[in-house]
């Protein structure tokens, strides 16, 4: 047998996987669950697809040991990406903090140019190819749920993790690893909407605004992300919190009793605001407290904060105390809640978590345990922040096993 390689999962890291190493001489099958490949990617950057950060670097990437992913990420950088896929046809446009998107603006155009290189590279295309389960015996024996059975010298795994379970990612890869001697860390959704104890969020559903969110653990600030943030009706969501969710969902996972804050007013500190506050009040002092909140906060959102701070709509300004003032002004910079829960697999974004990366190889992608194995993508205990940096790491990981296997 000519070196046989058999790519399992058709996403964004087993695409890359493939089309390096059949340019690299290889024999290539791609095997792929769905009627057609890229179904997740379609998805990405809401259907705009952020295929990588031009401000990437280790600190974006989590996991037990997260240097792991060094190598990977040198071998195909940022702008060996970008040329990459500039050759594919795809011209790069920056967007805000580093995101890079195809000018077209379209997955579609990122899911085209791969679909087209598969096939003029003549990678071996099997949709519908539900793979059940590999053994290893003198080569690979791959078996499909249909009963169908590949031979290969090789296989990389690029199954994708749990995340977006619609898509295929439904955990499968987990399993088949497992069985083949691997070991799997806790997994778990990341970049994620979150769920939040409180009867407020009925009324506050659909507010949107610019502000900050952060975690703490007893005062102490963990991680702080700012920008649209939405209140929904089962808590919140909006970029900075899905970028705050892994972090949060972890350390809750611990045992630890953190405590979410949202400032609504960002441009101020507490102090600065109440001091605004005894001004503006002094000026509207015959208007009640609800409708002398009007034009400083989202008009949806004062009945939540009077409830919030047990402050009665109807209150005069004039009768209110310095002491309510001030709980006003320290809500509206740093308003807490208890974090109940998160919207699960089918919105996460990224799995976090999965196979121990001790056990792999991080300069070649291949298995420790089981020679000819390699594992790639989301299927590894590597996860990124929200902005592109998950589909530089699957192009990355993708392109090291699609060079080394082929090898």
């Amino acid at each position: 047998m000519s070196n046989k390689i058999i790519v399992v999962g058709g996403g964004a890291a087993g695409m890359m996987t493939a089309i390096v190493a059949k340019r690299n001489g290889a024999d290539v099958s791609l095997l792929e669950r769905n009627d057609r490949v890229g179904k997740k990617l379609l998805a990405t950057g809401n259907g705009r697809c952020n295929y990588t950060n031009l401000n990437a670097n280790i600190h974006n990437y989590h996991g037990l040991n997260n240097k792991f992913a060094i190598h990977a990420l040198s071998e195909l950088n940022v702008d060996k990406t970008i040329n990459f896929f500039e050759e594919l046809g795809i011209t790069p446009t920056e967007e805000e903090n580093g995101k890079v998107y195809p000018l077209s603006f379209q997955s579609s155009s990122m899911l085209d140019v791969l679909r087209y290189e598969l096939d003029y590279s003549k990678v071996d295309l099997i949709t519908n190819a539900f793979v059940s389960e590999i053994e290893k015996k003198k080569n690979f024996i791959v078996k499909l749920k249909d009963g169908r059975v590949f031979e290969a010298n090789k296989v990389i795994l690029a199954t994708g993790g749990m995340a977006m379970p619609v898509s295929g990612s439904d955990g499968n890869g987990y399993s088949i690893v497992k069985r083949l001697g691997h070991s799997v860390t806790d997994v778990f959704p990341g970049l994620v909407q979150l769920k939040l104890e409180g009867s407020i969020f009925k009324q506050g559903n659909g507010v949107k605004f610019i502000g900050t969110a952060g975690i703490y653990d007893r005062n102490k600030l963990i991680m702080e992300d700012k920008g649209d943030i939405l209140f929904t009706d089962y808590g919140i969501s909006g970029p900075p919190i899905l970028q705050i969710s892994r972090k949060a969902i972890e350390m809750i996972n611990k045992g630890v009793d953190i405590e979410l804050r949202i400032s609504i007013i960002h441009s101020q500190t507490s102090d600065e605001l109440y001091k605004y506050l005894i001004n503006r009040f002094e000026i509207m002092h015959d208007k009640t407290i609800e409708k002398g909140l009007i034009g400083l906060i989202n008009k949806k959102l004062i009945l939540p904060v009077l409830k919030t701070l047990n402050i009665d709509k109807s209150i005069n300004i004039k009768e209110l105390s310095s002491s309510q003032i001030e709980k006003i002004s320290r809500l509206l910079t740093s308003w807490s809640f208890k974090i109940i829960g998160n919207k699960g697999w089918g919105q996460a974004q990224i799995t976090a978590g999965g196979v121990n990366t001790d056990e792999v190889d991080e300069y070649t992608m291949e298995s420790k345990l089981v020679e000819g194995l390699y594992i790639v993508g989301e299927l590894l205990d590597i996860d990124g922040d929200c902005g592109g940096f998950n589909l530089q790491w699957a192009w990355s990981s993708g392109y090291v096993a699609g060079i080394n296997a082929s090898r």
